[in-house]
């Protein structure tokens, strides 16, 4: 017969008789299992050490769930009441077989159930319950968080009265300390981030606090906030940001930084005043999300074979263009991180700094004191730099130092808006850099857009021949007769919109001597864009015919990014 828990950990001399008494006592009265009594009554500080010794007593495997990575698919399929209710959940699925940790595998009760729930066969793994908790508050959706507050915040029963003033400012002082905000702020925050947002939209109209996350580069409405809070939830964000809760007629511009799990995430907040109050929107920069291997970004092989070989150049210019949110800011810091060694001195001027990489020297734009990209710059050239990346080229002053390091033994990355990467070059001219200047200095642009994906979830097959946007494409009618189109219909997990994630959009062109020949001749952008297709560039709409053509996205899609 199996040792008791008890009496391992008192043979393991873990615990005394006496405590092992008092923690029993305290199970009974309570009704928790005999590790959260040991703990609560002091016997165990750590958690850990019930979990391996629960593991030792029952011959199974433990598990850390600290710096795991978890799939929502493979969550979803316990529901979050059951998760929260028996401290589990879902880590693996393989073919039939699903892992589960949980704090109590001798349970077999609900482990039965969750093998009716979800028709697997269930392989318990024994895991620290505050890490089971914790993984159950960053990994399940909104449903345990937003949803519940704001249910129980309607339950007070707000009026909203005709004409009602802001209330006043010791007013809202005491009610941002209150629970209910707090944990709203939080858990929206929090839910954004569970959802891949980029941005968090409050914004404040008549009667109306309406709150949207951008997702995969779209603005969402969510259900709208509480408007007798308007004004508490708006100052809750500014002290978190560090901003000045009494300034409501000046914008102000602050940061968050917050810990979730194993992740830390900064957010740039920035408050507006509107007629109706102020809007705060929240820019979330989630270093995990952020791609760096440049292989995996489905640049085209040609074009990445160029992209390696323009980097691996001692001096000159790369520069990366698309419209603002493309990736622009991801690329450029992919390309630093592989060149990011010991022995190279790497400078940036940003603004702001989104991102904070180990071993390269970033700086701040600071507008107000003078410190701009073209100060920055100059500076730069008398730090010994052998990469020097510029967030964005804007002006004649900036573009000319640029282009002076670039030709004079140093690798400069850039950006610029405009709508491809021939018509980068003809920018540069019209900026007033001499063409021969911009020839000599530029090794290649890297043009970019970001599309929307169909979700796997809810993707089904449509007829080509009625969607309505078929005719804009031009395609001849034997690849219009073996087209495939799918779309996606909507569902929980797109929040109905049929999208979920994006990949890029990229056009690569290199710089070679028949492009120069044309720049020094100043031609128009449309004659550098026919060379280089004739020296096999795909360009963006080729690229984004290429992911529908897979199934990837949609017509409209293929439209809006390469038009």
């Amino acid at each position: 017969m199996a040792k008791k828990l008890g009496e391992i950990l008192v043979e393991h001399e873990m615990i005394t008789k006496e405590q092992l008494l008092v923690g029993l006592k305290y199970q009974t009265v309570h009704g928790v299992m005999l590790g959260e009594a040991l703990i609560a009554t002091k016997a165990i500080i750590d958690g850990d050490v019930i979990t391996s010794f629960l593991a030792k007593q029952l011959n199974a495997g433990v598990m850390s769930l600290k710096d795991l990575e978890f799939d929502p698919d493979v969550v979803n399929l316990v529901p979050y009441d059951i998760a929260q209710k028996y401290t589990l959940i879902p880590v693996n699925k393989t073919n039939k077989m699903l892992v589960v940790a949980i704090s109590d595998p001798k349970n077999i009760f609900i482990l039965d159930a969750v093998k009716f729930l979800t028709g697997c066969s269930v392989k318990p793994i024994i895991a620290n319950p505050k890490e089971i908790q914790d993984a159950i508050n960053l990994n399940y959706a909104a449903e345990s968080g937003v949803d519940t507050i704001l249910n129980d915040l309607k339950s007070e029963s707000f009026e909203i009265v005709p004409g009602e003033k802001d209330p006043e400012p010791e007013d809202i002082a005491k009610e941002i300390s209150e629970a209910p905000v707090v944990k709203l702020v939080n858990h929206l925050i929090l839910d954004a981030v569970r959802k891949n947002a980029s941005d968090i939209h409050i914004e404040i109209y008549q009667r109306v606090l309406r709150l949207r996350y951008r997702l995969d580069g779209r603005l969402i409405e969510m259900s709208p906030l509480p408007y007798r809070l308007r004004a508490s939830v708006i100052s809750r964000i500014k002290i978190m940001a560090d901003l000045d809760i009494s300034e409501r007629r000046l914008p102000q511009d602050g940061r968050i930084k917050i810990k979730t799990g194993p992740k830390t995430v900064d957010i740039r907040v920035s408050t507006i005043p509107t007629i109706f109050g102020e809007k705060v929107v929240m820019r979330i920069l989630d270093a995990s999300n952020l791609m760096l291997n440049m292989a995996d970004f489905g640049i085209p092989q040609l074009g990445l074979k160029q992209l390696k070989g323009a980097l691996a150049a001692p001096y000159g210019m790369i520069l990366v263009t698309g419209p603002t949110g493309s990736g622009k800011t991801t690329t450029l810091y992919s390309a630093l991180s592989s060149l990011n060694r010991p022995d190279v001195n790497i400078m940036t001027a940003e603004d702001p700094v989104e991102y904070n990489i180990d071993g390269i020297n970033q700086v701040n734009m600071h507008h107000e004191i003078s410190l701009t990209f073209a100060s920055a710059l100059r500076s730069f050239l008398r730090q010994d730099p052998d990469i020097i990346m510029v967030g964005e080229i804007r002006d004649l002053e900036t573009a000319e130092i640029a282009v002076k390091a670039a030709l004079t033994g140093h690798l400069v990355l850039s950006t610029l808006h405009t709508n491809d990467s021939a018509s980068t070059l003809t920018r540069l001219i019209d900026m007033g850099i001499d063409p021969f200047l911009a020839a000599s200095s530029v090794r290649l642009i890297i043009a970019q857009r970001l599309i929307r994906l169909i979700c796997t979830n809810c993707k089904e097959q449509i007829d080509s021949s009625k969607d309505e946007y078929i005719s804009f494409l031009n395609l001849p009618d034997h690849e219009l007769n073996d087209l495939k189109l799918y779309k996606g219909k909507g569902c929980s997990q797109c929040n109905n919109t049929g999208f979920k994630g994006r990949c890029g959009l990229y056009e690569v062109l290199p710089v070679t001597l028949e492009i120069q020949n044309l720049i020094n001749q100043k031609v128009s952008a449309d004659v550098i864009q026919k060379a280089a297709v004739k020296n096999n560039m795909m360009t963006l709409r080729q690229c984004a015919l290429e992911k529908m053509k897979k199934g990837l996205t949609t017509v409209e899609e293929v439209l809006g990014a390469s038009t």
